[in-house]
């Protein structure tokens, strides 16, 4: 059995990530995300999804880049993935910074 190396669960069903040439082992998803996921700089939620980046700045969403005064950025999905029937919304502008946002 191996450890968690963010709570130290020792678990039959543990998993390695291998980044470049750094082994790491989890006992979930949850442990994993909380290692090597990035925060998002606005919110600081981890980044799971679809991130967005400006200026090595890691957002989870266009809104979160807004929000932190960032123009230009758009989310990159434009459906969810699993609902290929789900439709875009529409977008309004926003009168403070003129750009498109949900």
């Amino acid at each position: 059995m191996a450890a968690c190396e963010v709570c130290g669960n020792e678990y039959d069903k543990a998993f390695q990530i291998i980044i470049g040439d750094k082994t790491h082992v989890f006992d979930c998803f949850e442990c994993a995300i909380e290692a090597l996921a990035p925060v998002c700089t606005h919110c600081g939620c981890h980044v799971i999804g679809h991130g967005l980046e400006s200026d090595g700045k890691v957002y989870c969403c266009a809104n979160c880049a807004r929000l932190a005064g960032v123009r230009g950025l758009h989310d990159h999905a434009t459906r969810h993935p699993c609902r290929p029937e789900r439709q875009r919304r529409e977008f309004k502008r926003d009168p403070v910074f003129d750009e498109e946002w949900i």
